[in-house]
């Protein structure tokens, strides 16, 4: 069988009324299930429109995670280890230590090490 470039299925796709299209920037795809959630960092989507319905296609590596799990992993940002820093004068990693232990609240995290101090 021979073998379409991707210019020739595009414009045959568009005849026959779909288009597709790469979504860029996407840096993390989560699926949200029963008892788990299926994570896939750096995702390629594509976005298929056919009949008047919209298709998202994801490819990827997943990995599971638990809810919970995701719960608790919270992201702390530079900029808010360093106005906690400032404000309690801990070092950064006492200020990001805290800011975890609160789940990124910031008046906590500075109540928690202000209270230590």
């Amino acid at each position: 069988m021979k073998r379409m470039n991707p210019r020739e299925m595009k414009r045959m796709m568009q005849k026959m009324g779909m288009g597709m299209e790469e979504l860029p920037g996407v840096f993390k795809v989560t699926i949200h299930m029963q008892g788990k959630n299926l994570v896939i960092p750096d995702p390629q989507i594509t976005i298929m429109k056919v009949s008047g319905q919209t298709i998202y296609q994801v490819v990827g590596e997943a990995t599971e995670e638990t809810p919970e799990a995701a719960e608790q992993r919270v992201e702390i940002s530079d900029d808010d280890a360093q106005l906690v820093s400032a404000q309690t004068g801990a070092s950064l990693e006492a200020a990001k230590k805290a800011l975890e232990s609160t789940k990124g609240d910031l008046a906590q995290a500075i109540l928690l090490l202000t209270a230590k101090g």
